[in-house]
């Protein structure tokens, strides 16, 4: 009888060691309401590029949202410069909204995250759905090699953000679109070549290209009373997406 008590204890024991395990995950992963895009920004960040590489839901009800939107991340990203426009452009919108966060491999080619982010977006659990892609820097480049490959009926909205358009150098085959299939609604947020620090040491603005049926922002010269560099880039645009006149 001892032991057999023993035993059970043991196996409670290891029911609760297990449960508490699942719970720490749970309450780890970054979910969009639990990030901080004040002081604890940057720890925010660093919970968001922990993720591993994949389409990952920041909220537990992503399944039943009408409006999908995914934030692609650039070239070494911090994680950070995403809280904000996140959390904005999810608390502004009417519909039944989620947002999702595409964490992949940005230190290769665009080319083979992309044609997966458009084998995750075939998901069933996707059909039906308004789908919205914004990428910021080297994600944008990866936005614009998703659209080429989209072949469905369904429309896409795609949203490329300080993005090198113009190319990605020769170690990687990309070619800049020049048109998109059908159904793609395209729109370009510019920085200002000379202030973006991404940017200004080189010749040509990477981002001046033509692209038919693009619709083409460039971005002020300030946001928040500061230069509006690289990173702001992405918080003015969930401004104005959001609705919200971004403060000068």
């Amino acid at each position: 009888m001892a032991t057999t008590t023993g035993r059970a204890a043991r196996l409670a024991a290891a029911v609760v060691a297990l449960a508490s395990i699942a719970c720490a995950a749970a309450d780890d992963f970054p979910w969009l309401d639990a990030l901080d895009a004040g002081s604890g920004v940057k720890e925010s960040g660093e919970r968001l590029i922990a993720l591993p590489h994949g389409l990952h839901a920041l909220e537990p009800d992503s399944e039943s949202a009408a409006l999908v939107s995914v934030a692609v991340h650039g070239w070494a990203s911090r994680g950070y410069e995403w809280v904000y426009p996140m959390q904005t452009l999810n608390a502004s919108d009417d519909e039944n909204t989620a947002m999702w966060f595409y964490r992949w491999n940005d230190k290769g080619c665009p080319g083979p995250a992309a044609a997966a982010l458009i084998e995750f977006l075939g998901e069933a659990r996707f059909a039906g759905k308004r789908l919205r892609l914004i990428g910021h820097s080297y994600g944008g480049v990866l936005v614009a090699m998703a659209a080429q490959l989209w072949a469905t009926a369904e429309p896409l909205e795609v949203h490329a953000v300080a993005a090198p358009l113009a190319g990605v150098g020769s170690r990687c085959s990309y070619e800049t679109p020049n048109a998109l299939p059908p159904g793609v609604a395209w729109f370009e947020w510019r920085t200002r070549h000379e202030l973006d620090g991404a940017f200004r040491a080189m010749p040509v603005d990477p981002q001046a290209v033509k692209i038919a049926g693009a619709t083409v922002t460039r971005l002020p010269e300030t946001y928040r009373g500061r230069r509006l560099g690289h990173n702001w880039s992405i918080s003015w645009v969930a401004d104005t997406l959001a609705g919200r006149t971004p403060e000068p």
